[in-house]
Parts: structure tokens; sequence; C-alpha cells
């Protein structure tokens, strides 16, 4: 089972994600989550609480972070445990996904927006 929870900060959706991504229903409902936040920015997964990832949860987030790219949207994934991070490596989808770090989490989230708003 899949929990998510998403919240918004300066137009960064974060989605806290726990359980576990190995069904089908549970990679559709995290695509779902990701695809509602079309007007942010950035999209930080934060899937610390998640236990375990599987064939279809992998290939969804690499799924994600294309379909973030084609959107114009930063997507990183946030403080993987060390047994999703090998099942990443293992599957040769670690160098597809942007993991970030907490000072990248930090920044996106203070980042001022009114540097576009310069011309006029």
């Amino acid at each position: 089972m899949l929990d998510l929870s998403i919240e918004n900060v300066a137009n960064v959706a974060v989605i806290r994600c726990s359980g576990r991504i190995v069904r089908s229903s549970a990679a559709y409902q995290l695509r779902n989550a990701v695809a509602s936040e079309l007007d942010s920015r950035a999209i930080v997964l934060d899937i610390s609480e998640v236990e375990e990832v599987e064939g279809g949860g992998l290939g969804m987030l690499v799924f994600l972070q294309r379909w973030a790219r084609d959107h114009g949207i930063q997507f990183k994934l946030f403080n993987p445990s060390r047994q999703v991070r090998e099942k990443l490596e293992r599957a040769g989808s670690i160098s597809e996904v942007e993991i970030a770090s907490v000072p990248e989490v930090m920044a996106l989230a203070n980042r001022d927006d009114h540097q576009y708003s310069i011309a006029a």
C-alpha cells in the first residue's frame, strides 16, 4: 500500500510517500499525484518512508523524471532509503533520476521567484 500527501511551498510540490511502490496500482497512484502538480516549477518526491520499490515502481520513477523534464518541471527524489537506492542502482535507473540533497531541496523552497519579473 502507498500513502501520499502533497504540500506546496513556493510553487514547489513536495509529495511525501510512505509504504511500498510494488504494484501497478501504487505506481499509477504516484503518477496521478505527480501529474496533478503540472503548475509547479519543481516536484520533490520525498521517498524516505518508502520501504520497497519493485519493477513497475522503478519504471514509474524514471517515467516521471522524463515527464517532468518534458513539461519544464524540475523533478527530484529526496532521501531514498539504502534499500531503495540499491534497487535503483541494480536496475540501472540511478543515473536516470535526480536525487536531491537537503541543501538542494532547501534552495528550491527558498528560491526568490521575483527574479523573473524584472522585465517591464
